[in-house]
């Protein structure tokens, strides 16, 4: 095991192990009852976070007669939804250079359709006055190594080609926008990212769609669903749900829908906060922006400043358990909050001695394109989206508009696209499984290191289309 280096150990004395997010805020709803006996619905959607919410709300806005029923089987916004970073991006593929690569000749259209998705989740924060702290900063996507530099200088060329603006700064303009020495330059897309407060923007969209009228049952873990004629029976423990049509929405929880499981691995993204900057701390840093900002590596960190002048800085180790569990113990890691903490005092060398103050981790779902992908099963009757990789405050939006065209017969210019029609290759099984990922996971961090090139591995699971970049 690496040695810890006390200097960076003593900036973690305070942590606490809580969510930044839920600390003591005045916004969280009170709580939902079980669902408790039988009942009938238009549309029954299985998970209470953001592709559950945002399939209700569209569901109520294009049909407002439709009854529609979520059931979450722990609380609302209780998963990745409630405890993510808040970037809200207009990225549908885990970025350009991602999309780029598997969508070569729809990516003009995707960036459109992700463009839009973005404007209008402004707009729905608007129109429902949801309290989320949405600021439209964009975002800086900087480079800490002379090779990144020159593949975003690429990708900033070839995304303007297809008309977006994406601005290319040098190591003297990226720092006079964000004080850090370890900066060799960026690209700054302006309008692309948005910020929120995952927790609120969750509450919110809970209000909106309770205020349209869809009923909504907490801890009511779905357990099975039974093929009945012209609709599915969603079964509960104490209770089940009739409905002419079902969503599934339970991102990293093991599918309703047994064979889409394969597609799906839960890995482990972890975070930290620290406490807010004083003015001279601002003053150091600079960031007047307030934009978002990642960098280039292919393990890369995401970090924001928060309303009160926090910073949350997360990203950078994901971890895959065996077998790929799922359980509460895994939220907390010591190691990596380390490896994160000595990374953030690299990057920020002049706030030496600043206290991180909250920690925490939970698993988001992947596969192996990187980006969501879409199904149905049950004869059309249910449909499921998954897949988002730790980027989906906005583009569960766009997953929710999709399955509930899928749902509806509907043909439009989502439904018609290849990364909808197609799904992702396929995990193998385990134990091949873990040992898959623990060599491409040491390949990757290889690449890093050495000017981002790959070795003959990479390049055979780039050659199969197999997502593992980032």
């Amino acid at each position: 095991m690496e040695k810890k280096d006390p200097f960076v150990l003593r900036h973690l004395a305070e942590v606490q192990p809580e969510l930044w997010w839920l600390d003591s805020d005045p916004l969280e709803p009170a709580p939902h009852s079980a669902l408790i006996g039988d009942m009938g619905a238009d549309l029954c959607i299985v998970g209470a976070g953001y592709t559950g919410l945002w399939t209700a709300l569209l569901a109520k806005e294009r049909e407002p007669t439709r009854e529609v029923v979520i059931l979450e089987q722990f609380e609302t916004g209780a998963g990745a939804s409630g405890r993510n970073g808040g970037f809200c991006s207009a990225s549908l593929t885990h970025g350009f250079a991602n999309g780029i690569r598997r969508f070569p000749h729809e990516m003009a259209l995707i960036d459109r359709l992700g463009r839009e998705n973005l404007d209008a989740i402004e707009e729905t924060v608007r129109r429902y006055a949801i309290e989320c702290d949405f600021e439209r900063t964009g975002e800086l996507q900087v480079a800490v190594e002379e090779w990144q530099f020159e593949n975003l200088k690429e990708q900033a060329r070839l995304r303007n080609e297809m008309g977006d603006h994406v601005v290319t700064l040098t190591r003297e303009e990226v720092q006079a926008r964000v004080h850090s020495p370890s900066y060799v330059g960026a690209t700054y897309d302006h309008d692309g990212t948005a910020l929120v407060d995952p927790a609120r923007l969750v509450w919110g969209l809970e209000q909106a769609c309770i205020s349209l009228g869809v009923k909504i049952f907490e801890n009511s873990k779905v357990e099975w669903l039974e093929d009945v004629d012209d609709a599915v029976r969603v079964h509960t423990p104490y209770g089940a749900v009739t409905a002419a049509r079902v969503a599934l929405a339970t991102n990293v929880f093991p599918s309703l829908v047994r064979s889409a499981r394969k597609y799906i691995v839960p890995v482990y993204d972890y975070a930290l906060v620290t406490e807010p900057l004083s003015e001279a701390q601002l003053a150091d840093i600079g960031w007047q922006g307030r934009e978002g900002i990642s960098d280039a590596g292919n393990q890369f960190h995401y970090y924001r400043l928060t309303n009160d002048n926090s910073i949350l800085w997360g990203g950078y180790d994901t971890i895959y358990k065996f077998r790929g569990k799922v359980r509460r113990e895994y939220e907390f890691n010591a190691d990596t909050y380390a490896t994160l903490a000595k990374h953030f005092l690299e990057t920020f060398p002049q706030l030496a001695g600043i206290k991180f103050t909250h920690a925490w981790g939970g698993a988001i779902d992947t596969c192996t394109r990187f980006s969501p992908f879409w199904g149905t099963s049950h004869r059309g009757k249910v449909a499921y989206v998954l897949g988002y990789t730790g980027l989906g405050v906005a583009s569960t939006r766009f997953g929710a508009a999709t399955m509930l065209d899928l749902l509806d017969g509907e043909q439009t210019d989502r439904t018609r696209l290849a990364m909808v029609r197609k799904r992702p290759l396929p995990f193998p099984p385990e134990p091949f499984r873990w040992v898959f990922i623990q060599i491409t996971k040491a390949a990757i961090t290889r690449a890093d290191a050495h000017q981002g090139r790959r070795n003959l591995w990479l390049k055979f699971l780039d050659a199969l289309g197999v997502g593992f970049d980032s």
